[in-house]
């Protein structure tokens, strides 16, 4: 290995949604930066991507909005199947019930609206407005250390990588996922298990599915299975169910989870045992469902100097509301809009006791909207499969309980509201003007106010 020291302003570890819209946010406000990804190319690590409104709001701010938008059709409305009947699966007396997403049309519900994305498609209009040299693949964190710069106060932080490159840099963004090297640098209390795990594909039909544009799920007690097409050819398809980790489905191999996925749905519909067989073998995936207890994300150390982190390394979450992505979407616009604001304010220079500052606001911001959104998604999963594992298996012998809390206060109530909770928007922040061109407006403001004051 060849030993190589590299000086950088900004270093991002981890080249996946949190990590090139972050890269992306800085260098809309001409921060540069570089992304260290430990993949040798981009990181896909799962086949479809939801993306509400709140998405939507951050990739136009970002520019890359319509790359997606003018390929991508949003959902009118989603239908719930009840398939629980005692013991048995009756599907002769299934109970359905659909809830209307969205009563809008138009050219904001086009832009805004639910949607399913491949995964790759974002990183790649991502990764297209971005310089070249921007993200540097084969990169694997292996330690970071924080030191006293040679001159001053300022601090430095080193990072040292699997190759033997050493980088130093005056800030560090950890967007490197649910196992984050820079969370657990930080302090942060390692994820815990939810109890549930999920499967995922995508079914693909060369002739067409024939299925209407709109969300399926399939909900049992301990599971729930859900169908969204992509477009007229592919069908994004998820099972989340109550299990504990298996060495088996660790492995990865897609042929033992599409085997096991239709036993599991044995006797189901005929639509779930389709878009199971017809699934693209590379698209299946196995994981257990994590998240990170609230509180620790409440009372534990988000940051620390110029280290910060963003995404999944800051606030993992479990996949009911589909905000994992959506959120980290959130954070790279709210942590470019502070860092930008500490960078233009000192000139087209990086000073750290400010951009210390703006970073503490940046982790006061999200703190607490993230905490709620890893409350909102536990509970709505913990709801919808019935109380079946964690907090609710106590409530097992209320199975009336449980179907009404279900049925008429969750789906009936809560979901068609959660799209005025999830259609937040964090404020764009980002500017599409030169960074020299906004230094210009700056001084010219600064001058106008002193010959009026």
């Amino acid at each position: 290995m060849e030993n190589v020291v590299m000086e950088e302003e900004v270093v991002i570890v981890g080249g996946g949604v949190a990590g090139l819209s972050t890269a992306l946010a800085l260098n809309r406000v001409g921060v540069r930066n570089l992304v260290q990804e430990r993949s040798s190319e981009l990181r896909v690590s799962g086949p479809g991507l939801t993306l509400f409104s709140n998405a939507w709001i951050v990739l136009e701010s970002l520019g890359v909005a319509h790359k997606l938008t003018s390929v991508y059709k949003p959902y009118k409305r989603v239908k719930v199947t009840d398939v629980a009947n005692g013991v048995s699966l009756n599907f002769q007396q299934e109970a359905t019930q659909e809830a209307i997403l969205s009563a809008k049309e138009g050219e904001e519900w086009m832009a805004t609206g639910l949607m399913t994305v491949h995964r790759r498609a974002l990183l790649q209009a991502l990764l297209e407005e971005l310089p070249t040299d921007t993200v540097r693949f084969s990169s694997k964190l292996i330690s970071i250390e924080k030191t006293k710069a040679r001159q001053g106060n300022d601090s430095l932080v080193i990072i040292h990588l699997e190759d033997g490159t050493t980088i130093h840099t005056k800030v560090l963004i950890g967007c490197d996922g649910v196992h984050s090297l820079v969370s657990k640098w930080l302090g942060l209390k390692d994820v815990v298990n939810s109890g549930r795990c999920a499967m995922r594909g995508v079914g693909v039909f060369p002739e067409g599915h024939g299925l209407n544009h709109e969300m399926q799920q399939f909900v049992d007690i301990g599971r729930r299975f859900g169908i969204l097409p992509v477009n007229n050819e592919e069908v994004y398809w998820f099972m989340s169910y109550q299990s504990i980790p298996s060495k088996e489905m660790a492995k990865g191999d897609p042929k033992v989870i599409q085997k096991t996925m239709l036993e599991s749905v044995y006797g189901s519909p005929q639509v779930v045992s389709d878009v199971i067989q017809q699934s693209d073998m590379q698209s299946l995936s196995w994981v257990p469902l994590s998240f990170r207890y609230p509180w620790d994300l409440i009372f534990g150390r988000v940051s620390d100097g110029t280290i910060t982190i963003a995404g999944d390394a800051m606030h993992p979450m479990t996949p009911d509301l589909g905000q994992g992505g959506c959120a980290a979407l959130e954070d790279a616009v709210v942590l470019g809009r502070h860092i930008g604001n500490s960078y233009i304010r000192n000139g087209g220079m990086i000073s750290q006791e400010d951009l210390e500052v703006e970073i503490r606001m940046y982790v006061k911001e999200r703190r607490w909207r993230t905490a709620g959104l890893i409350t909102a998604s536990y509970l709505s999963g913990w709801v919808q499969q019935s109380g079946s594992s964690g907090i609710g298996s106590s409530l097992k012998g209320f199975g009336w309980l449980m179907k009404f809390l279900c049925d008429t206060v969750y789906y009936k109530i809560i979901y068609p509201r959660l799209g005025d909770f999830l259609r937040y928007d964090c404020g764009n922040g980002i500017s599409l003007f030169p960074i020299e061109l906004m230094l210009y407006v700056e001084n010219f403001s600064v001058c106008i106010g002193n010959e009026i004051s």
